[in-house]
Formats: C-alpha cells, sequence, structure tokens
C-alpha cells in the first residue's frame, strides 16, 4: 500500500466520521423534542421496552462487517447521552465505585447516567422510594450461591417495582498493592466473592485467612491501604484503586452470572418478551402448593423461578418469590395471577419488565 493510498482512506474516514458526527447531532435535536412531548404528558424518560426494540431492530438488520454484538454497546452510550439530553438520569447502585452492580448499572444505563452510590440496598430501595433517584440497581441473585436475601427481604416492605433485569457475567480478581501472591497474609472480600472463589482459594492459599466485608469495592481500598492484603473484586476495580493483578478469573464456576433489578416506581410497557415477577404467601390447607401452581399450569405459563422465604413476623409461615414467562397486561397472566388471588392470605404484583438477554 503506497502513502498516497494510506492517506486516501484515511481522509475516507474523517469524511464519514464527519457524517456520523451529524447524524449523532440530529438525532439528538429529534431526542430534545421526544422529552419535551414526554414534559407534558408524565411518561416515563426511561422505556426498556423502547431500548430493546431498537437493539433487536439494528441487529438483525445489521449487515456487517460490523460486529452484531458491538451494536448494542455503541447504542447504548448513545441513548445514554440522548436520555441526559432529556434530563439527567440518576441512579442509585450498590457502592462503592468498583463493584459488580457498579459495572451492572453502567452496562444498563451507559456512562452519561449520573450513578449515585449508596451503602446498602434498603438505602437503594430509598432513594428511589423518595424521588431521589427515578431508578435503582440491586444484586438479586448468583448462578453459583442463590439469591441475595437482603434484596427479596424489602420487596416485602416496599411498593417499589421491578423495570428490567440484568445479567452480568462474574469473574473475580485477586489482586494487591505488589502483585506478588507470597506477600498476601490476608484475603479479603463480599462473602459470595470468597464463596465462589472456595476451591480456588483452598488450593492456592490453604493457610490464608479469609475475611468478609461489606463489598468487593471496600475490599479493594483495603488491599491498596495495606500490601498484607489480597483483595477479590473485579477487573475494574483493579484498575479504579490502582491495584496488581495477582491471578485472574479465580471463579470456580467459569459460567458464573449475577442477576441484578433495575426498580423504578412504574410498572414498564409490554416489549414482547417480558418477565413478571409476583410475591404472595398462601393459607395452610392440604394440596395448597399443587393449587398455587395449578393455574399455570393450565395455562401453559412458564415459571422460570420458586423461591421461598420465611416471614419475619410468623414463625414457620414463608413468603413465596415466583418469576413467569410474560406481561401482567397478557390475559393469560392476568387470569392466572387473578386466580391464585384466591389462595393467598396475600400477593403483590412486583413487576412485569423485558427479560434479559
Amino acid at each position: 500500500m503506497t502513502a498516497d493510498n494510506l492517506s486516501e482512506l484515511r481522509q475516507a474516514i474523517d469524511d464519514i466520521d464527519d457524517r456520523i458526527l451529524d447524524l449523532l447531532n440530529r438525532r439528538a435535536s429529534v431526542v430534545i423534542e421526544v422529552g419535551k412531548a414526554k414534559a407534558g404528558q408524565s411518561k416515563d424518560f426511561y422505556v426498556p421496552s423502547r431500548e430493546r426494540a431498537i437493539y433487536e431492530r439494528l441487529t438483525a438488520a445489521n449487515p456487517g462487517p460490523f460486529p452484531s454484538e458491538a451494536i448494542r454497546k455503541v447504542f447504548r452510550e448513545i441513548i445514554s447521552a440522548s436520555l441526559s439530553l432529556e434530563q439527567p438520569m440518576k441512579v442509585a447502585f450498590l457502592g462503592p465505585q468498583g463493584t459488580f452492580t457498579h459495572a451492572a448499572a453502567m452496562q444498563q444505563f451507559g456512562f452519561s447516567a449520573q450513578l449515585m452510590p449508596q451503602k446498602s440496598i434498603p438505602a437503594i430501595f430509598e432513594e428511589v422510594a423518595r424521588g431521589r433517584a427515578p431508578y435503582g440497581v440491586v444484586p438479586v441473585e448468583n448462578s453459583t450461591e442463590g439469591v441475595v436475601s437482603h434484596t427479596l427481604d424489602m420487596f416485602m416492605e416496599s411498593d417499589l417495582k421491578i423495570n428490567a433485569e440484568i445479567m452480568l457475567g462474574i469473574s473475580h480478581f485477586l489482586m494487591s498493592r505488589s502483585g506478588r501472591m507470597t506477600d498476601i497474609k490476608k484475603v479479603v472480600s463480599h462473602p459470595q466473592p470468597l464463596a465462589q472463589c472456595r476451591k480456588w482459594l483452598e488450593e492456592n492459599l490453604p493457610h490464608v485467612p479469609l475475611v468478609d466485608v461489606g463489598s468487593t469495592a471496600l475490599a479493594a481500598q483495603m488491599a491498596l491501604e495495606d500490601e498484607s492484603f489480597g483483595a477479590i473484586a473485579s477487573e475494574m476495580a483493579a484498575t479504579l484503586y490502582g491495584l496488581q493483578v495477582v491471578k485472574e478469573r479465580i471463579e470456580d464456576n467459569p459460567n458464573n452470572f449475577t442477576r441484578f433489578l433495575v426498580i423504578g416506581r412504574n410498572t414498564p410497557e409490554r416489549s414482547g418478551r417480558d418477565k413478571t415477577s409476583l410475591m404472595f404467601s398462601i393459607k395452610d390447607q392440604p394440596g395448597i402448593l399443587y393449587r398455587m401452581l395449578e393455574p399455570f399450569s393450565k395455562r401453559e405459563i412458564n415459571l422460570s423461578k420458586i423461591e421461598s422465604r420465611p416471614m419475619k413476623k410468623k414463625a414457620w409461615e414463608y413468603i413465596f418469590f415466583l418469576d413467569l414467562e410474560g406481561h401482567i397486561d397478557d390475559e393469560p397472566i392476568r387470569a392466572a395471577v387473578n386466580e391464585l388471588k384466591d389462595y393467598c392470605q396475600f400477593l403483590k404484583v412486583l413487576g412485569s419488565y423485558p427479560r434479559a438477554r
């Protein structure tokens, strides 16, 4: 390739970039008009079903060679920046910065959102309930370690709705200030990452004490302050806190995912590929568990999760959490839920929202 050819190709890229910039600004102008229209109608600025439709339409129409997987990432940031023109998108998450919940919030809302770290899951619910943040992101279950009980417990007390779910692949990194495994005298992390790396730790650091702390980001901060500490956290935390990676991807199960929920005050519109979450307690009767599931079985409604939690105020009585495919506005779903109510002491629809990919 000659220097002239290379110069021509670079000029072609510059011309295309100028066109992209012009189109981005034209899109932003339309978004501003949409924001003005919504302001007079009390409509939500963040519409998960609309975002899903954009991603799916563009991915299906993509002829290549631009990779389809990158389309969502590129348009995630375009949409994030566009929403910030309508109004600041404030999102509360379980902090500090560098936690996996932080990563999930960025994956869902993009870098233009105003992410607000909170010290606890109840604090996230409080921020959203009081309107200081329209949305919050909370962890709800891990594919290896199961449910996050604090999140389920909060739904017993809160009227907030689930607006979306996020699936985040979890990889754990062992990090320290020096980057040498021989310097590590104590390993610190949140209890879940410690449990998810139990086998690796037993094989590689069998005599090193393990210490539970409030978050992976706090563990990274502790490792930064003390060279004898090794922290288990995300790769983002290592970069954010200036730590050296001792060993990457030490989770025992490589197929390790955590599910997060976006909570808000309204229920999203149907997207065509939705999930509905319920919580309820049932009357203690013979055969009640069978009758609890029958309304869904006879309508061929797929149940993707059933979880029980003890009621705090009554010994040996339980709250059930149920996830099913479909939206509460779908007639079969609504009919099944109404039939289930007859067997319940109480029932609450936690939300209908687009299913994560």
